[in-house]
């Protein structure tokens, strides 16, 4: 605690970093925007990011699946996020799967500027490959929040976002129509019945 000259407490501002991360349908988003929410009910200056190829729902929102939405600035990568940062409390930020490396040293830089920065994102990609900038946030966030979806197929935990139409590209945006969350055993039982190309 510093204070100042006539002995009353500053309050330091304390950057942060906080990832929410899981499958499809886990409610990444949802609690993405809770917390949001609850800052600026705090009556701290907020900013949320998604990127800009993001645009299932709305063009100028995050939006979670049971269509709960705040509103946001989409960028085409993570070097925006820190030139548009300028005097906030907080700092959101969805679908992080999508964006650069680059986001790590951004969320950093903002996290060592007294910055709250919340991150939500893929963990995995339809393979169960990490994905993206994901796996180094979770390693230099303060708090890793990882959330569950219920696999589709008998109920357990779902593991992954399960891909169901016929695509290798690594980034294909979609909702239930193209996946579905499952758990690992549903997931190794559906990949042993696909059908070997020749």
């Amino acid at each position: 605690m510093i204070y100042s000259e006539v002995n009353h407490p500053i309050q330091q501002k304390r950057g942060s970093i906080e990832v929410i991360c899981g499958s499809m349908f886990s409610g990444k988003t949802e609690e993405l925007i809770r917390r949001l929410k609850r800052a600026k009910f705090a009556k701290q200056q907020v900013e949320i990011f998604k990127p800009k190829i993001d645009t299932r729902f709305s063009e100028d929102e995050v939006v979670s699946h049971d269509r709960t939405a705040i509103r946001s600035t989409p960028v085409d990568s993570s070097g925006s996020i820190l030139l548009m940062s300028g005097d906030v409390d907080v700092v959101g930020i969805d679908e992080a799967q999508f964006f650069d490396e680059g986001l790590v040293d951004v969320c950093n830089e903002l996290a060592n500027q007294g910055i709250r920065v919340i991150i939500a994102g893929l963990d995995m990609d339809f393979r169960g490959v990490p994905f993206g900038p994901m796996p180094a946030l979770c390693a230099i966030a303060e708090d890793v929040f990882k959330v569950h979806a219920i696999c589709v197929r008998c109920g357990a935990l779902a593991y992954i976002s399960h891909r169901l139409v016929e695509s290798d590209k690594r980034v294909l945006l979609g909702e239930m129509l193209e996946y579905e969350p499952i758990c690992r055993d549903c997931y190794n039982k559906a990949e042993t019945r696909k059908p070997v190309n020749k």
